[in-house]
């Protein structure tokens, strides 16, 4: 993909009429390093029920992403199937799973695709920008300019068309639909560069934008822990090969396979839980939800009606008893210097509420 099909003139310069993603495309301002959003005006309308975006009908079905993701599912479950688990199962790739679900899924994407890269929660050194979005990249969620792009489209019109992602659409749609149906106005960079500007102007996203880039990290990543799982069979054998396969295997299954669909389902919940169950600390103009079940499989995403009161907020747990692990995180961060500019909830008023 050449640079001028990255950076193509506006919807409207074409003639064409605009679909309702084009419109909000064309209204997204990122004014500057400020605010990376700008929200839709709307009238009130509270609906219980919405349409699926029009950039999606009618319905096409992207069925290499649910050949890849169905394959991930499918070796997950090898991990709790009694002919495969007593093989398969092992204290190091069990262990490896759950470091990955904090390495891979709290750094990678809760932090950084979510909180650093969308929202701009906070600024920290290119070289660990870069670490973290790579880290995002090992959990199969797409390339880091597309997650943001979908997830500043989603605040803008949050539960109101043209939202990708409504659970009001139907819950299955708000969960995991809309990740495998076709949507037109974020099928291609050149559609939705508008959302993600800031990002591109970095060769390093641009790049990852050209031939499905994140998903050989994501490839690289699987076989990377795979050896490293046979390299500690290897070790603790003293040379068996067949441990070594054993524990290539196991780490394949567990660090790889499971902690990804954990870490999908967790990130969907946030889209689908997230906007049906739960309570609200704020008057939002959406169906946002805070449910700490969600934010504890997400670490900290489940606030997620305190996230869509403060969006640029690095910090999702609003009160004592709202764990936020990834804002804990973020401080350390802060106090060894590697993050700057964390952006606070405290100055924020919904409905008359005051985040403090």
């Amino acid at each position: 993909m050449s640079t001028s099909e990255v950076m193509p003139n506006s919807p409207s310069s074409s003639g064409k009429s605009a679909s309702p993603g084009d419109r909000a495309a064309a209204e997204y301002d990122p004014m500057g390093d400020e605010l990376l959003y700008k929200e839709e005006e709307l009238d009130g309308h509270d609906p219980q029920r919405l349409p699926r975006p029009e950039a999606t009908e009618p319905l096409q079905v992207m069925w290499e992403y649910v050949t890849v993701l169905t394959l991930v599912h499918i070796v997950a479950l090898l991990a709790v199937v009694p002919p495969f688990f007593g093989y398969l199962f092992t204290w190091p790739a069990f262990i490896a799973a759950i470091a990955g679900h904090f390495v891979f899924g709290m750094l990678g994407i809760t932090i950084g695709y979510h909180r650093l890269l969308t929202h701009r929660g906070f600024t920290c050194p290119k070289w660990l920008e870069h670490t973290l979005a790579i880290l995002g990249m090992c959990n199969l969620q797409d390339s880091p300019a597309r997650w943001v792009a979908i997830h500043r489209m989603h605040h803008q019109h949050s539960d109101h068309q043209p939202d990708p992602h409504s659970p009001l659409a139907s819950f299955l749609w708000g969960h995991v639909g809309w990740v495998v149906c076709r949507h037109r106005d974020l099928d291609r960079t050149s559609r939705y560069e508008r959302y993600v500007r800031d990002l591109l102007r970095d060769p390093f996203y641009l790049k990852l934008e050209r031939k499905d880039g994140w998903f050989f990290v994501f490839l690289a990543h699987a076989i990377v822990l795979s050896v490293i799982g046979g390299v500690i069979g290897l070790a603790i054998s003293g040379g068996d090969w067949s441990v070594a396969l054993q524990h290539y295997l196991s780490w394949a299954v567990w660090a790889v396979a499971v902690r990804t669909v954990f870490v999908l389902h967790g990130t969907w919940s946030v889209n689908s839980l997230g906007h049906v169950f739960g309570y609200r600390n704020y008057e939002t103009r959406d169906h946002s939800t805070n449910n700490w079940l969600v934010a504890l499989i997400s670490h900290g995403e489940g606030w997620h009606n305190n996230h869509h009161a403060a969006p640029r907020a690095a910090r999702h747990g609003h009160k004592w008893y709202e764990f936020d692990m990834s804002w804990g995180v973020i401080r350390l961060l802060e106090m060894v210097g590697l993050a700057k500019n964390v952006q606070r909830p405290k100055a924020v008023s919904v409905a008359g509420k005051t985040i403090s």
